[in-house]
């Protein structure tokens, strides 16, 4: 019964391979030490993501999704021009540190992976790009923002989520649509960032589009998301300065720090406008703060639950794992199936081949988007555009553009009192 469920989700996703149970003659495959497949061997792909440490939940997720796309894939039949090869995951645990990532993902190119996805955190997402142009291994990003990623002039890495500074630009944007919409339009704006190279590209970018709006910036404020124990005092400084939003870039640990001391302090913002972040749209955040995160907004790259093909995935996930699917998760699914269908592409199992066909073809995706999966020579996904999200009554809610609008944006909305 699960395996049907699986070709069935696959089949109807259109990843493009053969029809579900079918078969087909070997295509041409690399050199005997690049991709020649043995008869029955597996095709293997390397996951790379934080599986300890801070960000371990999220890892954790990423990790899942990954597989099971590996599993839909193989119910489906496998990669039918390469004979309906199996593909095979291997997993390594980055730990959230740089220096992890990069002997992880060089351990995996040398027990066999043909490609890689990850990882997750920009640092450690750094380290593994270079190890991958190194060995000529392509490497898909499921999440890593940073925009120095792929300003290296790379051949083999890809990203299939929006930039630092495509979220930047866009959350300055929704951010003057919808307080001027709502008629009070943002003219001051406090923004709290993690400090690693996520947080500070997305600051610099907010930044930069905030002001040509002729929205003022200030104060700004870093913390380390892992080691911060509180955010009260950062809170205080932000009411002091009596601005008109808190704009916050950083991950779920510290998401809910924020909403704590915004429902301690009471800053007195119309809203708390998250960008990029890692906590404001996951479905755990309104369960981990209750009232404290109502009407929190959030521009982020985000499953599309408005597609019925999303839904499917969702309710795979909660059956298979017991929780709600995180986007990072269907960021890494879809990574697995750019992979998958770039084999098919290429009939072949040679890295350089695989290179290829993911750089010149188009991949379906279960994340909000104008269109498909589609690189831009340097390597970023053409049609990655975030959306905005808000927490309204405990639920999260694709709130603008109205493309993808499953409710209106609520604005002034301003944190709960205790």
């Amino acid at each position: 019964m699960r395996k049907t469920l699986i070709c069935a989700l696959v089949c109807a996703l259109s990843l493009g391979l053969a029809a579900c149970g079918g078969s087909a003659p070997p295509g041409a495959v690399g050199s005997a030490s690049r991709g020649q497949l043995s008869a029955g061997e597996p095709i293997k792909i390397g996951s790379l993501h934080p599986l300890s440490g801070s960000a371990a939940a999220d890892g954790q997720q990423m990790d899942n999704g990954a597989r099971l796309a590996v599993e839909a894939i193989n119910a489906a039949g496998g990669i039918a021009s390469l004979g309906g090869a199996k593909l095979e995951l291997l997993g390594a645990d980055t730990q959230g540190k740089p220096e992890i990532g990069q002997s992880e993902a060089q351990r995996l190119i040398s027990e066999g992976a043909v490609g890689l996805i990850g990882t997750y955190q920009s640092a450690v997402t750094a380290n593994v790009a270079a190890v991958a142009e190194r060995n000529k291994v392509p490497l898909v990003i499921d999440v890593s923002n940073a925009d120095s990623i792929l300003q290296q002039g790379y051949r083999y890495a890809f990203r299939v989520q929006p930039n630092a500074t495509v979220l930047g630009t866009h959350g300055a944007r929704y951010l003057n649509e919808v307080s001027a919409a709502a008629g009070k339009p943002a003219k001051t704006v406090a923004i709290f960032h993690e400090h690693g190279p996520f947080g500070v590209a997305v600051r610099d970018a907010f930044t930069a589009e905030a002001q040509r709006l002729g929205i003022q910036v200030g104060p700004v404020i870093s913390y380390d998301p892992a080691s911060v124990p509180d955010l009260t005092t950062q809170m205080t400084q932000v009411k002091a300065a009596d601005v008109d939003v808190l704009m916050v870039a950083g991950y779920h640990r510290d998401a809910v720090l924020v909403a704590q001391a915004a429902q301690t302090v009471q800053p007195g913002v119309d809203a708390v406008f998250g960008v990029g972040n890692g906590g404001f749209d996951l479905p755990q955040f309104p369960a981990d703060v209750g009232a404290a995160g109502n009407g929190f907004l959030n521009t982020n790259f985000h499953a599309d639950m408005t597609n019925p093909r999303t839904r499917e995935l969702a309710q795979l996930y909660r059956d298979r794992f017991g929780e709600e699917i995180r986007t990072a998760a269907v960021l890494a699914y879809d990574a697995v199936r750019v992979i998958a269908k770039a084999l098919e592409e290429a009939g072949s199992a040679d890295p350089t081949a695989l290179r290829d066909a993911i750089a010149k073809g188009e991949f379906e995706t279960l994340v909000a988007a104008p269109g498909p999966i589609s690189f831009l020579e340097n390597g970023e996904n053409r049609n990655a555009v975030p959306i905005l999200m808000q927490v309204q009554d405990g639920e999260v809610k694709q709130v603008h553009p109205t493309s993808f609008e499953e409710a209106a944006p609520v604005y002034p909305a301003t944190p709960a009192a205790r």
